[in-house]
């Protein structure tokens, strides 16, 4: 997990910035979601993003993809949101996500805060 951590630590470095560059809250989540992926590429990460991946379900490949928003360095799960109203399901489902893929750790970043500190949640599974 220390990696994870590592990862985890940079992840929030550069949503601070990208919240305190652009000005804060107000802006789609894809705005959000492009400058953050944009950030950590700069720090050298390997980002995934929009990254579609299969969902078997009793040995049938449904049709219906799962999508997740980035993918860092094939370990960290990130899901942007740009919400004033933050609901718990977010985080119930970046726990799906991670199971499903396997991943140890997640985090749900609300750039919908005023200060994103208080809008970052990690998720863990099997931890």
């Amino acid at each position: 997990m220390q990696h994870e951590d590592v990862i985890s630590r940079q992840i929030i470095v550069a949503a601070i910035e990208v919240h305190k560059t652009l000005g804060g809250p107000g802006l789609l989540e894809s705005v959000y979601e492009e400058a953050l992926a944009w950030e950590l590429e700069q720090q050298g990460l390997k980002i995934e993003r929009q990254k579609s991946l299969p969902i078997e379900y009793k040995s049938v490949l449904l049709t219906s993809p799962l999508r997740i928003d980035l993918i860092v360095q094939d370990c960290v799960i990130v899901e942007c949101k740009a919400t004033s109203s933050y609901h718990p399901i977010y985080e119930a489902q970046l726990l799906t996500y991670l199971r499903l893929t396997k991943l140890k750790l997640g985090m749900v970043i609300n750039f919908g805060e005023r200060l994103v500190k208080n809008g970052i949640k990690r998720v863990v599974n099997n931890l």
